[in-house]
């Protein structure tokens, strides 16, 4: 990444990395739900805490506030695509 973005530490850029994002714009341009599946398709295991993190980077807030706040919404979103992509 070439920013620093909060939430993310060095297995969070390494699993990106793995899933083919590695700067900002590519980040960005994926959002947390797709950056997310990517890293899934990519063959890591991530947590959910991976999803909050990610959102949290990209809305600069803390993960912990993610968790807590858009849970349930990001979870949805996260089904939902995720169907989409197995079909």
């Amino acid at each position: 990444m070439d920013k620093y973005y909060r939430n993310l530490g060095p297995k969070s850029k390494l699993m990106l990395a793995k899933a083919g994002i590695e700067t900002d714009a590519q980040l960005m341009a994926c959002g947390s739900i797709t950056a997310y599946l990517a890293v899934k398709r990519a063959g890591c295991s991530p947590g959910l805490n991976l999803l909050w993190a990610l959102e949290g980077a990209l809305s600069n807030r803390d993960w912990k506030d993610v968790a807590r706040n858009d849970r349930l919404s990001l979870f949805m979103q996260f089904e939902d695509a995720e169907k989409i992509v197995n079909q």
